[in-house]
């Protein structure tokens, strides 16, 4: 009998994480019916939450039903007063400065993620998959206009791929981006927009498709093509990246020294894209297997069974979905700085300058056509995170030669 000791982590912030979790957990056991007779497939579940978030409390996410808690060997929880407690030895014991346990297990979703990734690594977890609080087992297409929904089997597919590769990613529909459908006028030209979203974002969001987005009402729809194929894809490097997601993204923990840690620059996110920056030599595979991602936390009815025929359109005209472009706007601004100095070091200051004059350019008609003067302080932003690109550069590599120490810890340690 081949026994796989299996993680799921989660970074949430939301006690609706809960549904979530029992959405996956109700998919698994009906999936695992497929698995080989001598396989047998050992659950451990991590969450590491955020109280401050959205202002709940520490019960909102370990009170856990009984049929759920039976489904898992282990469940382990990290918020702010139960850290790991190596993390609370490390940092008492002198062998790690808090410059080099900060860079690993500092504030924001990187600092999570990371947490969660060395609990699996001492609770000697084979594979750890990370799921994201707002994306469903599920899949939808557009079939003539009407939607077509199939459940997806999201655990089972990396527990098939995972042995093969150093990660797997699995892909995203629904609400993926925060950009909204616009409505351009004289105020705010579709060139302005344009020039905007090609100076922020990364380097694989093309105009051309995110024009298609936009036209679309912001939905991303499942390929049927990707859905009845069974095989997987080699992630492409792509101007210095093997471009993955944050969630729907299994790593393979039976050689823990292949890991890396995720990075953000503090206050801003990327954790996912400045992983992606480090993967040259790792076996990365995309695997045809969706989550519906409801970034606008707008249909979690899906999760009781209610499949609309149709999903609506995001537009800038609501308050809400303004202000939820303007954080995402501003998180790309903090973290483009280091990801060009990271992957083109040449281009960094004939690229900065560009983004500088599009912003000055621009930002005042942002505010002016969403009536929200918070797009003006994007311009500090940027200047202030370009300006700390050089400590945030020797962060990121802090956060890497740390990670790599603790590994040589737990190896020493017997932990695996």
């Amino acid at each position: 009998m081949k026994t796989v000791h299996f993680g799921i982590g989660f970074a949430t912030g939301r006690k609706s994480f809960k549904k979530v979790l029992n959405a996956y957990a109700n998919t698994w056991m009906e999936s695992k019916k497929s698995l080989p007779p001598d396989v047998e497939v050992r659950l451990s579940l991590f969450v590491a939450y955020d109280l401050d978030y959205l202002s709940t409390k520490s019960t909102d996410y370990t009170n856990l039903s009984q049929e759920i808690v039976d489904q898992f060997d282990r469940i382990v929880f990290l918020g702010a007063k139960n850290a790991l407690r190596s993390i609370e030895r490390m940092e008492s014991g002198g062998e790690f400065t808090k410059a080099e346990l900060r860079s690993v297990f500092g504030a924001g979703y990187a600092g999570k993620r990371n947490a969660i990734l060395f609990a699996a690594l001492e609770n000697g977890v084979d594979h750890l998959l990370f799921l994201d609080d707002d994306e469903y087992p599920l899949a939808v297409t557009n079939n003539h206009g009407h939607c077509l929904w199939s459940g997806q089997q999201v655990l089972l597919s990396h527990l098939r791929e995972i042995e093969g590769a150093d990660y797997t990613n699995g892909l995203h529909c629904g609400y993926v981006s925060p950009i909204p459908q616009i409505r351009f006028n004289d105020v705010l030209t579709e060139s302005d927009f344009q020039a905007f979203i090609e100076a922020i974002s990364n380097d694989i969001i093309s105009w051309d498709s995110m024009k298609r987005l936009m036209e679309s009402g912001g939905v991303t729809y499942a390929s049927t093509d990707i859905l009845t194929k069974k095989e997987t894809e080699e992630v492409p490097e792509l101007q210095g990246c093997k471009f993955i997601s944050g969630a729907n993204l299994c790593v393979n923990l039976t050689k823990p020294e292949r890991t890396f840690p995720f990075y953000n620059p503090p206050g801003a996110r990327g954790e996912d894209t400045f992983l992606s920056t480090l993967l040259h030599e790792r076996t990365v595979r995309q695997i045809p297997c969706y989550a519906f991602h409801d970034g606008f936390s707008i249909y979690r009815h899906l999760l009781d069974g209610v499949l609309p025929q149709r999903l609506a359109p995001i537009t800038g005209d609501s308050r809400e979905v303004a202000s939820r472009f303007l954080g995402a706007c501003t998180g790309w601004v903090r973290y483009k700085p280091l990801l060009v100095n990271l992957t083109r070091p040449d281009d960094f200051e004939a690229e900065m300058s560009s983004m500088q004059e599009t912003l000055d350019a621009v930002l005042p008609k942002f505010a002016a056509y969403f009536q929200n003067d918070g797009f003006l302080a994007i311009k500090g932003e940027f200047e202030k995170f370009r300006k700390n690109v050089p400590r945030h550069a020797a962060q990121f590599r802090l956060a890497q030669a740390a990670w790599q120490k603790m590994l040589r810890g737990m190896r020493k340690d017997g932990a695996y």
